[in-house]
């Protein structure tokens, strides 16, 4: 089978790598075709990747912008009218928006071959500010999404909760949740590092500081339980709110390590062994059913202090893995059996977020498509 991936977002670059190496174990003739700019970083990548093609696209400083529009709708037409005509499998990951339209216009040009929607992402369901949601421009960017999804042959999505807006009322079983994985547990946590005298609290933020995280219920939950424990927070990562959340936390009696980013996995693991819970929170209005945060914490045996609705709320409440919470205020006594309630946290993520689990239901999916 022929296969080509296109991806715009180096972000979610793990989940092509995992889709490629999938589709090659099978023998299929694989190819992956991605943006050269680096969404993060805001900066243009030079290296090269075996199976991957990396296509010119226009920089953008703000996330927010005229120009990001531009440059993604630029790569889109640049992308998908270059394609050869002969593919039997077209695996496109989405935002942005403009991938869908013109991924569309291809499959009009050539029926023959599967169309995927791979939903990693909503656009603009994410911005935080719900006044920029109406904005007209906006409204028309989702808008797109909305109406060329139904040329597809398969919709996929990150998690379940995109799928309660996304129109798919005509797409019956041709419709899948495939988590992604961060890759099999490795490192077993070393419990002999957390401080378990019942006294001290030691909490985690992992990750982007930046304007969908919610740094006023991270204040209420470190307030709330400095009521009852001595706290300590680490930070991992970097971000433009980062300065704001430091700010916040001025006034209140915790104590803070700030490691700044983070890259090598052991050093981090050895960070979170020391930590009781990872915090996962973000805005109420950013339309986020799991994060990659939180898969890094469970893969370290790491319970969540969590505010995200959907499927994380729904972990959290059914299988035991943290504690969810609407404001940050915390009023249990959350230390109390605490290996007896979490000890079971890295076998949650391996039945759930492995890459074994991962292949597994992207078996199932591709015998989906393959029988249709």
């Amino acid at each position: 089978m022929k296969i080509v991936i296109v991806n715009c977002f180096d972000t979610y670059e793990h989940r092509v790598d995992l889709l490629l190496a999938y589709f090659l174990s099978r023998g299929d003739e694989v190819s992956v075709i991605a943006s050269n700019f680096r969404h993060i970083d805001k900066v243009k990548r030079f290296d090269k990747k075996k199976h991957y093609t990396f296509v010119d696209a226009i920089p953008y400083r703000k996330n927010l912008s005229y120009t990001r529009l531009k440059s993604h709708w630029k790569i889109a037409k640049q992308i998908f009218s270059e394609l050869p005509c002969d593919i039997d499998l077209l695996w496109v990951l989405v935002p942005p928006n403009s991938f869908v339209k013109q991924a569309a216009e291809y499959k009009k040009r050539n029926p023959c071959t599967k169309l995927v929607f791979d939903i990693i992402d909503m656009w603009p369901e994410t911005i935080p500010a719900n006044k920029f949601k109406n904005f007209f421009l906006l409204k028309f960017w989702g808008n797109i999404r909305d109406s060329y999804l139904k040329y597809s042959d398969y919709v996929v999505t990150e998690c379940g909760l995109y799928q309660t807006k996304l129109p798919l009322e005509n797409f019956g079983n041709r419709i899948s949740t495939l988590y992604l994985s961060f890759g099999d547990v490795n490192i077993a946590r070393d419990n002999s590092l957390l401080n378990l005298s019942g006294k001290e609290i030691v909490l985690c933020y992992l990750g982007s500081m930046n304007n969908i995280v919610d740094i006023n219920i991270i204040s209420n939950i470190i307030a709330s339980l400095s009521m009852k424990y001595a706290v300590t927070l680490h930070l991992v990562g970097d971000g433009e709110k980062k300065e704001n959340l430091l700010s916040l936390l001025k006034s209140q009696k915790i104590k803070i390590i700030d490691h700044g980013k983070i890259f090598d996995q052991e050093v981090k693991s050895q960070i979170l062994s020391k930590c009781h819970f990872g915090l996962n929170i973000m805005k109420k209005e950013v339309f986020v059913g799991l994060t990659m945060k939180s898969l890094d914490y469970l893969k370290n045996g790491l319970p969540l202090i969590n505010n995200l609705k959907g499927d994380t709320w729904g972990f959290v409440e059914r299988d035991g893995i943290g504690i969810n919470t609407e404001d940050g205020v915390i009023t249990a006594e959350v230390l109390t059996d605490y290996f007896e309630k979490y000890y079971h946290i890295q076998s949650f993520y391996s039945n759930h977020f492995s890459e074994q689990k991962f292949y597994s239901d992207l078996s199932l999916i591709m015998k989906k498509i393959e029988c249709d």
